[in-house]
């Protein structure tokens, strides 16, 4: 495997540049000085090396050594300065969160992390400074986010602008995943070859219908690009689907498998696997209260359910839901609202509570319960179904938005950064 077939496996986390893995060579001597840190020529050296196999393995053409040189230099001059930032505000890459983004780097490669360790050891490059560099990455990452992020405001009016563009039409569309057999017909085909293909088809929708595996059948029997894939053609906007297709998808639900369809091709059958960018969604919203018990530094976990006992008789007994809720739960925001949550979407709530809240019957109160924050009582004053899909589809168009002016935002505050702090080149 080329190196650079290896050094591509980490880019998809990668911020700054390509991670630099080789093995690090003696310092000779200094090449910046970037504030309170420096850059060796070494670092230099072994980046532009890293640079030049990618290069090279894209079939690319070299700058000319200098201005590779001076390219190189600058990028890990922003990356020292940003670094440098992380370090002040406090971030810290903990050895659980480096080994789990190892871990799905590896995963994303179609490797177990033995896999991806034995990988760059047999192209001479060390692990440990593979998982060095991602953690630079990730802490560069990190202080993009904290420091761009509140840069970026998006308007009401730049929403609905993009909401009735022609782009945002198309990016607001559903994207469709089918998965597909095809049963083939020859160029001129007889009716004798018809029918034996039109009954073929029959035989594996019937199959499908009885509960077969739709990807085992297709590896089976399609002769489509994508049998090799389990009859997967990825994610795709109706227009990128075959006409026939994105008509039946369209009226199709996920899990559905369609009828066989003739095509000159042959007899197609498809499955939606999945939909995504439908705005529809209603949403089931519970209208509920509750009294919260704390355990804390004097009140052991045991003292909190006795007491939460001791509410949930009172209320038994007839006292007032509201009044108790006022003077005894520890949930600060719902306990001057007499414990009332008001319409809550039950994703939003733990498990626990979540589970105690679908499960209790209207105006009936729960027996106290433990979820991660203590123990609850809660009671549920009614149900609605609410349609999301305006709050869904606008927040879509922030995340599109968004994502676009952080990009452009991060140029023009690497460009600050830079004015600011104090560099001195020594190459």
């Amino acid at each position: 495997m080329k190196l650079m077939k290896t050094l591509a496996l980490s880019a998809s986390i990668a911020l700054a540049s390509g991670p630099l893995f080789a093995a690090q060579q003696p310092l000779d001597r200094i090449a910046a000085i970037v504030n309170n840190d420096v850059v060796m020529l070494s670092e230099v050296e072994q980046r532009i090396a890293s640079v030049k196999a990618q290069i090279r393995a894209r079939d690319g053409v070299l700058p000319p050594d200098e201005i590779l040189k001076e390219q190189v230099l600058e990028r890990l001059v922003m990356e020292s300065i940003q670094l440098q930032m992380g370090e002040r505000a406090g971030i810290r890459i903990d050895d659980q969160t480096l080994n789990e983004t190892m871990a799905r780097i590896a995963e994303r490669n179609n490797m177990s992390l033995t896999q991806f360790k034995e990988t760059l050891e047999a192209d001479g490059i060390s692990y440990t400074q593979a998982r060095e560099q991602v953690r630079r990455d990730l802490t560069i990452n990190r202080i993009r986010q904290a420091r761009v992020n509140d840069r970026i405001h998006i308007s009401e009016q730049e929403v609905r602008n993009f909401e009735f563009s022609e782009e945002g039409q198309y990016q607001l569309s559903a994207d469709y995943r089918l998965t597909h057999i095809l049963v083939p017909l020859p160029e001129a085909p007889s009716p004798a070859q018809i029918a034996t293909a039109q009954q073929t088809a029959g035989e594996i929708y019937q199959k499908l219908q009885e509960g077969a595996n739709f990807e085992q059948l297709a590896l089976t029997y399609s002769s489509g690009r994508s049998a090799l894939e389990g009859g997967d053609l990825g994610w795709r906007k109706a227009d990128q689907l075959p006409s026939l297709f994105a008509k039946q998808a369209k009226q199709m639900k996920v899990g559905d498998i369609a009828r066989p369809m003739r095509t000159a091709s042959g007899f197609h059958i498809i499955k939606l696997a999945d939909v995504r960018g439908d705005n529809t969604l209603i949403q089931r919203q519970y209208d509920v209260r509750h009294i919260l018990i704390k355990p804390n530094e004097i009140r052991r976990d045991e003292d909190a359910r006795r007491l939460a006992a001791q509410l949930y008789s009172r209320i038994e007994a007839g006292e007032d839901f509201a009044d108790l809720a006022r003077a005894h739960s520890d949930d600060t925001g719902s306990a001057l609202n007499g414990g009332r949550l008001d319409w809550v979407n039950p994703d939003d709530l733990v498990p626990e509570f979540q589970q105690v809240m679908k499960d209790t019957p209207h105006f009936v109160v729960s027996e106290p319960f433990k979820s991660q924050y203590g123990w609850h009582i809660l009671e549920v004053l009614g149900e609605r179904s609410r349609d999301m899909s305006v709050a869904v589809k606008e927040n879509r168009i922030r995340n599109i938005l968004h994502e676009r002016k952080f990009e452009e935002e991060v140029e023009l505050w690497l460009r600050e950064i830079r004015d600011d702090t104090f560099v001195e080149l020594k190459i």
